[in-house]
């Protein structure tokens, strides 16, 4: 279901977009706003534990793994070779941890993160949404440095990527809304999801005039998600109180869905 459902994005995307990256990456960055968006809406409707938020987060890390080396790292070596993709890696390793240490931020599970004097100075709200801007920006900027450098690889990553972003949508929106109501939950998850668009057409339009710089971009991107991968989410999946086989299923469960949608649309 999910490989036909790629296939037919694939053909509406190259078709709308005319081939153009630029234009692929703005279209591509929308499915993924749209998603999270969809996902957003279900603080409206519903309640979910916390067990299922800690599934759906170990869903989208098994997502992001996959897509950061399918999508990105692997394609960048071999066409680039391993020294300039590995330098990408460590910039956008460093880049994330930077961000992460020096931007007051809050978790779901494992709390706040950051100086500890803005604890005080800034609303929970705010520590949430600067998480969030912290987890999407990455995930747009691999949308739009894999659209660049391949338009059907680009769909194959923005269809994982937005499959995910369903659930996480939810997962953002719910703490806001019990902080701020449901519906500034349903703003945020719909700006976290744009904000995601905005990363992958930037990308891409910087790729646009620095074409040059697309090997280092794409170890870049993925040095990124992998950062977010296994120091933001890996750590809130796998908590004291949490069932480690069921979230270890929902990790494969995305590790295996990546790896399907890449295998049927780039195989």
């Amino acid at each position: 279901m999910s490989s036909d459902y790629a296939v037919k994005v694939l053909k509406i995307i190259e078709e709308v977009s005319g081939g153009d990256p630029l234009a692929a990456s703005f279209i591509n960055g929308l499915l993924v706003a749209a998603t999270t968006t969809l996902g957003s809406l279900g603080v409206l409707f519903a309640r979910r534990s916390s067990l299922k938020l800690e599934l759906e987060l170990a869903f989208a890390a098994g997502v992001m793994l996959v897509s950061s080396f399918t999508s990105l790292i692997l394609p960048g070596i071999e066409q680039f070779g391993f020294p300039a993709i590995s330098l990408g890696i460590a910039l956008g390793v460093l880049l994330i941890h930077l961000v992460d240490r020096f931007t007051p931020h809050e978790h779901l599970f494992k709390g706040y993160e950051g100086p500890p004097e803005a604890a005080k100075l800034l609303r929970k709200t705010a520590l949430l949404a600067l998480a969030i801007l912290i987890h999407n920006i990455p995930e747009g900027l691999v949308v739009g440095v894999a659209t660049f450098y391949s338009i059907p690889l680009g769909v194959v990553t923005a269809v994982a990527i937005g499959t995910q972003d369903i659930p996480e949508g939810f997962a953002v929106a719910l703490p806001v809304s019990k902080l701020r109501g449901k519906a500034a939950g349903v703003a945020v998850g719909a700006l976290s999801g744009l904000s995601e668009t905005v990363a992958a057409v930037l990308a891409a339009a910087l790729l646009q005039y620095t074409p040059h710089l697309l090997p280092l971009a794409m170890g870049l991107a993925g040095g990124a998600m992998l950062y977010v991968t296994l120091k933001e989410l890996i750590p809130e999946i796998y908590r004291e109180d949490a069932s480690e086989l069921k979230v270890t299923l929902g990790f494969l469960l995305g590790f295996y869905l990546m790896l399907l949608l890449d295998t049927m649309l780039t195989g």
